[in-house]
């Protein structure tokens, strides 16, 4: 014979936020891993594509290594930058769980 559970709107909805919260801690580190490998395509990626477009310029105006070293340099700025956005997102994420589990 079957026995009928009556289970609560309630209960039942903080059963499913237990199992996303625990879904969730468990493909934490994946998300950062993912987000802190980008880093070395941050730091390079800026400062070539500035190279590249420099030179381009200086041959386009005849201008020796004007365009190649401004660029070069702002490329280094958005590289360090983007790199300190992803670190503080990556940080953020582990404070937050940090503040939770506390």
């Amino acid at each position: 014979m079957r026995r009928l559970v009556r289970v609560s709107k309630r209960s039942l909805l903080h059963a499913v936020s237990l199992n996303n919260k625990k879904n969730d801690d468990r493909y934490r580190w994946i998300r950062q891993s993912g987000l802190l490998a980008t880093i070395p395509f941050l730091l390079a990626v800026p400062p070539i594509a500035g190279v590249v477009i420099g030179r381009w310029l200086d041959e386009r105006f005849g201008t020796s290594p004007l365009f190649t070293v401004i660029l070069l340099i702002f490329g280094f700025i958005a590289g360090i930058r983007e790199v300190a956005a992803v670190v503080k997102k990556a940080d953020s994420d582990t404070n937050t769980k940090k503040n939770k589990g506390s």
